[in-house]
Protein backbone atom coordinates (compact mmCIF):
# COMPACT_ATOMS: atom_id res chain seq x y z
CA UNK A 1 0.00 0.00 0.00
CA UNK A 2 1.44 3.08 -1.09
CA UNK A 3 1.71 6.25 1.07
CA UNK A 4 0.16 9.40 0.04
CA UNK A 5 1.72 12.87 -0.73
CA UNK A 6 0.04 15.91 -0.10
CA UNK A 7 1.96 19.12 -2.24
CA UNK A 8 -0.18 22.15 -1.47
CA UNK A 9 0.00 25.91 -2.67
CA UNK A 10 1.54 25.02 -6.07
CA UNK A 11 0.31 28.05 -7.40
CA UNK A 12 2.17 28.29 -10.85
CA UNK A 13 1.71 24.61 -11.51
CA UNK A 14 5.27 24.43 -11.36
CA UNK A 15 5.73 21.60 -8.28
CA UNK A 16 6.06 18.46 -10.88
CA UNK A 17 8.35 19.91 -13.72
CA UNK A 18 10.99 21.30 -10.99
CA UNK A 19 11.63 17.79 -9.19
CA UNK A 20 11.93 14.01 -10.05
CA UNK A 21 9.00 13.14 -7.98
CA UNK A 22 9.10 9.75 -10.12
CA UNK A 23 12.29 8.44 -7.53
CA UNK A 24 9.27 8.40 -5.16
CA UNK A 25 6.68 6.46 -7.23
CA UNK A 26 7.47 3.05 -5.82
CA UNK A 27 6.54 3.83 -2.28
CA UNK A 28 4.38 7.24 -2.82
CA UNK A 29 1.55 8.73 -4.97
CA UNK A 30 1.98 12.17 -4.76
CA UNK A 31 -0.88 14.95 -5.77
CA UNK A 32 0.01 18.71 -6.59
CA UNK A 33 -3.12 21.22 -5.06
CA UNK A 34 -2.97 24.60 -6.96
CA UNK A 35 -5.80 26.32 -4.69
CA UNK A 36 -5.10 27.74 -1.45
CA UNK A 37 -7.09 27.28 0.68
CA UNK A 38 -8.46 29.14 3.89
CA UNK A 39 -10.95 27.58 5.47
CA UNK A 40 -9.13 25.21 8.51
CA UNK A 41 -12.48 22.55 7.75
CA UNK A 42 -12.23 22.01 3.92
CA UNK A 43 -8.45 21.60 4.37
CA UNK A 44 -8.91 19.14 7.17
CA UNK A 45 -10.97 17.31 5.35
CA UNK A 46 -8.84 17.16 2.25
CA UNK A 47 -5.76 15.94 3.57
CA UNK A 48 -7.40 13.36 6.22
CA UNK A 49 -5.56 10.62 4.08
CA UNK A 50 -2.32 11.47 4.01
CA UNK A 51 0.76 10.65 5.05
CA UNK A 52 3.25 13.21 4.00
CA UNK A 53 2.76 17.08 3.24
CA UNK A 54 4.93 19.20 1.29
CA UNK A 55 4.56 22.75 1.94
CA UNK A 56 5.75 25.84 0.90
CA UNK A 57 6.72 28.28 3.33
CA UNK A 58 3.96 30.09 5.18
CA UNK A 59 1.28 30.42 2.69
CA UNK A 60 -0.69 27.74 4.75
CA UNK A 61 -0.51 27.54 8.75
CA UNK A 62 0.10 24.11 10.52
CA UNK A 63 -1.01 25.03 13.69
CA UNK A 64 -2.26 22.31 16.38
CA UNK A 65 -5.63 23.05 15.58
CA UNK A 66 -4.99 21.65 11.96
CA UNK A 67 -2.31 19.17 13.20
CA UNK A 68 -4.30 17.54 15.82
CA UNK A 69 -7.10 16.94 12.86
CA UNK A 70 -4.46 14.99 10.69
CA UNK A 71 -4.29 12.03 12.34
CA UNK A 72 -2.23 9.93 9.11
CA UNK A 73 0.14 12.69 8.88
CA UNK A 74 3.55 11.26 9.45
CA UNK A 75 5.95 13.48 7.67
CA UNK A 76 5.43 16.93 7.09
CA UNK A 77 8.08 19.16 4.53
CA UNK A 78 8.39 22.85 4.87
CA UNK A 79 10.31 24.93 2.25
CA UNK A 80 13.05 26.69 3.91
CA UNK A 81 14.92 26.11 7.25
CA UNK A 82 12.36 28.95 9.49
CA UNK A 83 8.49 28.08 9.35
CA UNK A 84 7.03 30.05 11.82
CA UNK A 85 3.43 28.80 10.65
CA UNK A 86 4.19 25.71 11.57
CA UNK A 87 4.04 24.62 15.46
CA UNK A 88 6.66 22.43 15.95
CA UNK A 89 6.06 21.63 19.15
CA UNK A 90 2.12 20.08 18.52
CA UNK A 91 3.86 18.28 15.44
CA UNK A 92 6.52 16.54 17.80
CA UNK A 93 3.98 15.90 20.44
CA UNK A 94 1.68 14.29 17.97
CA UNK A 95 4.53 12.41 16.21
CA UNK A 96 5.06 14.34 13.20
CA UNK A 97 8.25 14.60 12.02
CA UNK A 98 9.04 18.13 10.51
CA UNK A 99 11.69 18.32 8.13
CA UNK A 100 12.95 22.28 5.98
CA UNK A 101 15.13 22.50 2.62
CA UNK A 102 17.49 24.44 1.45
CA UNK A 103 17.28 28.33 -0.14
CA UNK A 104 19.32 30.76 -2.42
CA UNK A 105 19.95 34.51 -0.55
CA UNK A 106 20.05 36.12 -4.13
CA UNK A 107 16.01 36.24 -5.29
CA UNK A 108 15.01 38.37 -2.09
CA UNK A 109 17.45 40.86 -2.57
CA UNK A 110 16.74 41.42 -6.63
CA UNK A 111 13.25 41.76 -5.43
CA UNK A 112 14.40 44.16 -3.38
CA UNK A 113 15.87 46.19 -5.81
CA UNK A 114 12.90 45.58 -8.21
CA UNK A 115 10.77 47.62 -5.81
CA UNK A 116 12.94 50.40 -5.09
CA UNK A 117 13.46 51.00 -8.60
CA UNK A 118 10.24 50.64 -9.16
CA UNK A 119 9.11 52.76 -6.96
CA UNK A 120 12.32 55.68 -8.12
CA UNK A 121 11.03 55.61 -11.64
CA UNK A 122 7.41 55.45 -11.00
CA UNK A 123 7.64 52.56 -13.46
CA UNK A 124 3.95 51.25 -13.14
CA UNK A 125 1.96 54.53 -13.62
CA UNK A 126 4.57 55.52 -16.50
CA UNK A 127 3.94 52.32 -17.78
CA UNK A 128 0.14 52.11 -17.36
CA UNK A 129 0.27 55.55 -19.40
CA UNK A 130 1.97 54.34 -22.00
CA UNK A 131 -0.23 51.64 -22.62
CA UNK A 132 -3.25 53.29 -22.44
CA UNK A 133 -2.43 56.33 -25.09
CA UNK A 134 -1.86 58.51 -21.67
CA UNK A 135 0.70 61.30 -21.48
CA UNK A 136 3.87 60.90 -22.90
CA UNK A 137 6.28 61.63 -19.51
CA UNK A 138 3.98 63.13 -15.81
CA UNK A 139 6.78 62.10 -13.70
CA UNK A 140 10.22 63.03 -12.33
CA UNK A 141 12.47 60.33 -11.33
CA UNK A 142 13.97 60.02 -7.83
CA UNK A 143 17.94 59.47 -8.26
CA UNK A 144 19.64 57.11 -6.09
CA UNK A 145 23.10 58.27 -6.70
CA UNK A 146 23.94 60.19 -3.67
CA UNK A 147 21.07 59.76 -1.67
CA UNK A 148 20.83 57.26 1.25
CA UNK A 149 19.50 54.26 1.88
CA UNK A 150 18.94 52.78 5.11
CA UNK A 151 18.83 49.41 6.01
CA UNK A 152 16.80 47.80 8.77
CA UNK A 153 19.18 44.44 9.25
CA UNK A 154 22.36 43.52 7.78
CA UNK A 155 22.33 40.18 7.11
CA UNK A 156 22.39 37.85 4.34
CA UNK A 157 20.03 39.63 2.33
CA UNK A 158 20.66 42.85 3.36
CA UNK A 159 24.43 43.04 3.29
CA UNK A 160 23.25 41.90 -0.45
CA UNK A 161 20.77 44.84 -0.82
CA UNK A 162 23.69 47.32 0.64
CA UNK A 163 26.06 45.98 -2.57
CA UNK A 164 23.40 47.15 -4.89
CA UNK A 165 22.97 50.56 -3.42
CA UNK A 166 26.65 51.34 -3.20
CA UNK A 167 27.05 50.59 -6.69
CA UNK A 168 24.53 52.89 -7.31
CA UNK A 169 26.53 55.33 -5.65
CA UNK A 170 24.39 55.50 -2.31
CA UNK A 171 25.27 56.34 0.97
CA UNK A 172 24.62 52.95 2.60
CA UNK A 173 23.88 52.85 6.11
CA UNK A 174 22.76 50.00 8.59
CA UNK A 175 21.12 49.12 12.09
CA UNK A 176 19.69 46.02 13.80
CA UNK A 177 19.99 45.64 17.77
CA UNK A 178 22.87 43.31 17.36
CA UNK A 179 25.00 45.42 14.86
CA UNK A 180 28.27 46.55 15.57
CA UNK A 181 30.54 49.07 13.13
CA UNK A 182 32.76 45.95 12.64
CA UNK A 183 30.38 44.05 10.97
CA UNK A 184 29.11 47.15 9.32
CA UNK A 185 32.44 48.57 7.76
CA UNK A 186 32.72 45.36 6.79
CA UNK A 187 30.07 45.21 4.86
CA UNK A 188 31.21 48.57 3.31
CA UNK A 189 28.35 50.22 5.29
CA UNK A 190 28.37 52.75 8.18
CA UNK A 191 26.43 52.14 11.65
CA UNK A 192 23.47 54.24 11.78
CA UNK A 193 23.95 55.58 15.80
CA UNK A 194 19.85 54.47 16.24
CA UNK A 195 17.23 53.22 14.46
CA UNK A 196 15.30 56.77 14.58
CA UNK A 197 18.79 58.22 13.18
CA UNK A 198 18.58 55.79 10.30
CA UNK A 199 14.30 56.85 9.76
CA UNK A 200 15.02 60.03 9.84
CA UNK A 201 18.13 60.59 7.64
CA UNK A 202 17.27 58.03 5.08
CA UNK A 203 16.02 58.51 1.37
CA UNK A 204 14.67 54.73 1.04
CA UNK A 205 14.69 52.37 4.34
CA UNK A 206 14.66 48.48 3.39
CA UNK A 207 13.63 46.08 6.25
CA UNK A 208 15.73 42.97 6.58
CA UNK A 209 15.16 41.84 10.01
CA UNK A 210 14.04 38.51 11.51
CA UNK A 211 10.72 38.12 12.92
CA UNK A 212 10.95 37.88 16.45
CA UNK A 213 9.25 38.99 19.89
CA UNK A 214 11.50 42.23 19.47
CA UNK A 215 11.04 43.30 15.75
CA UNK A 216 7.20 42.75 15.67
CA UNK A 217 5.59 45.84 15.42
CA UNK A 218 8.67 47.59 15.10
CA UNK A 219 7.72 50.16 12.77
CA UNK A 220 4.64 51.94 14.27
CA UNK A 221 3.32 55.28 13.99
CA UNK A 222 6.05 57.45 16.14
CA UNK A 223 8.55 55.36 13.60
CA UNK A 224 6.98 55.93 10.11
CA UNK A 225 6.48 59.52 11.45
CA UNK A 226 10.62 60.45 11.76
CA UNK A 227 10.92 59.26 8.27
CA UNK A 228 11.26 62.20 5.51
CA UNK A 229 7.71 62.63 3.69
CA UNK A 230 10.13 62.15 0.24
CA UNK A 231 11.43 58.69 1.73
CA UNK A 232 10.01 55.20 0.84
CA UNK A 233 9.98 52.08 2.99
CA UNK A 234 10.33 48.71 1.50
CA UNK A 235 9.43 45.64 2.61
CA UNK A 236 10.55 41.96 1.43
CA UNK A 237 11.17 40.68 4.97
CA UNK A 238 7.86 40.08 6.92
CA UNK A 239 4.93 41.62 7.27
CA UNK A 240 4.36 42.01 11.37
CA UNK A 241 7.52 43.73 11.35
CA UNK A 242 5.65 47.40 10.17
CA UNK A 243 2.40 48.05 11.81
CA UNK A 244 -0.16 47.80 9.62
CA UNK A 245 -2.65 50.46 10.86
CA UNK A 246 0.20 52.86 10.85
CA UNK A 247 1.39 52.53 7.47
CA UNK A 248 -1.58 53.19 5.71
CA UNK A 249 -2.19 55.82 7.82
CA UNK A 250 1.11 57.06 6.87
CA UNK A 251 0.56 56.75 3.21
CA UNK A 252 -2.77 57.79 3.56
CA UNK A 253 -1.63 60.76 5.42
CA UNK A 254 1.84 61.90 3.17
CA UNK A 255 4.38 60.73 6.22
CA UNK A 256 6.08 58.99 3.55
CA UNK A 257 6.13 58.78 0.12
CA UNK A 258 5.28 55.64 -0.75
CA UNK A 259 6.04 51.77 -0.16
CA UNK A 260 7.06 48.70 -1.95
CA UNK A 261 5.26 45.53 -0.18
CA UNK A 262 5.83 42.30 -0.89
CA UNK A 263 4.75 40.86 2.60
CA UNK A 264 1.17 40.61 4.11
CA UNK A 265 -0.42 39.57 7.26
CA UNK A 266 -3.04 37.76 5.52
CA UNK A 267 -1.88 36.39 2.18
CA UNK A 268 -3.58 35.98 -0.31
CA UNK A 269 -4.35 39.86 -0.20
CA UNK A 270 -8.14 40.09 0.61
CA UNK A 271 -9.45 41.09 -2.75
CA UNK A 272 -10.78 44.38 -0.52
CA UNK A 273 -7.44 45.12 0.92
CA UNK A 274 -6.97 48.31 1.07
CA UNK A 275 -3.26 47.92 -0.14
CA UNK A 276 -4.29 47.03 -3.56
CA UNK A 277 -5.89 50.57 -4.29
CA UNK A 278 -3.12 53.05 -2.47
CA UNK A 279 -1.94 55.33 -5.43
CA UNK A 280 1.29 55.35 -3.42
CA UNK A 281 2.39 51.80 -3.25
CA UNK A 282 3.80 49.37 -5.30
CA UNK A 283 2.68 45.75 -4.39
CA UNK A 284 4.06 42.17 -5.26
CA UNK A 285 2.17 39.17 -4.05
CA UNK A 286 4.73 37.53 -2.12
CA UNK A 287 7.38 36.95 -5.12
CA UNK A 288 10.63 37.46 -3.05
CA UNK A 289 11.48 33.49 -3.08
CA UNK A 290 9.95 32.69 -6.27
CA UNK A 291 12.07 32.06 -9.09
CA UNK A 292 12.62 29.11 -10.88
CA UNK A 293 15.61 28.21 -9.71
CA UNK A 294 15.17 28.16 -5.89
CA UNK A 295 12.14 26.47 -6.64
CA UNK A 296 14.18 23.85 -7.77
CA UNK A 297 16.11 23.76 -4.81
CA UNK A 298 12.99 23.68 -2.64
CA UNK A 299 11.06 20.72 -4.11
CA UNK A 300 14.33 19.24 -4.98
CA UNK A 301 15.20 18.68 -1.55
CA UNK A 302 12.08 17.82 -0.33
CA UNK A 303 12.09 14.41 -2.51
CA UNK A 304 15.19 14.08 -0.90
CA UNK A 305 13.68 14.79 2.65
CA UNK A 306 10.99 12.19 1.99
CA UNK A 307 13.53 9.54 0.93
CA UNK A 308 15.35 9.92 3.83
CA UNK A 309 12.27 10.03 5.85
CA UNK A 310 11.53 6.74 4.06
CA UNK A 311 14.88 5.07 4.98
CA UNK A 312 14.57 5.77 8.55
CA UNK A 313 17.12 8.64 8.61
CA UNK A 314 15.36 11.93 8.30
CA UNK A 315 17.40 14.96 6.88
CA UNK A 316 17.21 18.65 8.01
CA UNK A 317 14.51 17.94 10.50
CA UNK A 318 13.50 21.14 12.41
CA UNK A 319 12.01 19.20 15.42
Amino acid sequence: MKLRCAVLDDYQGAAASLADWSALEDRVDVEMFHEHADDEEKLASALESFEIIVIMRERTPFRASLLERLPRLKLLVTTGMRNASVDLAAAAAQGITVCGTRGNPEPTPELTWALILGLARHLVPEHQALRSNGPWQSTLGVDLFGRRLGLLGLGTVGSRVARVGLAFGMEVAAWSPNLTAERAGEAGVQLAASMEELLESSDFVSVHLVLGDRSRGLLGREELKRMKPTAYLINTSRAPIVDREALVEALQEGWIAGAGIDVYEKEPLPADDVFRTLPNVLTTPHLGYVTERNYRTFYGDAVEDIRAFLAGEPVRKLN
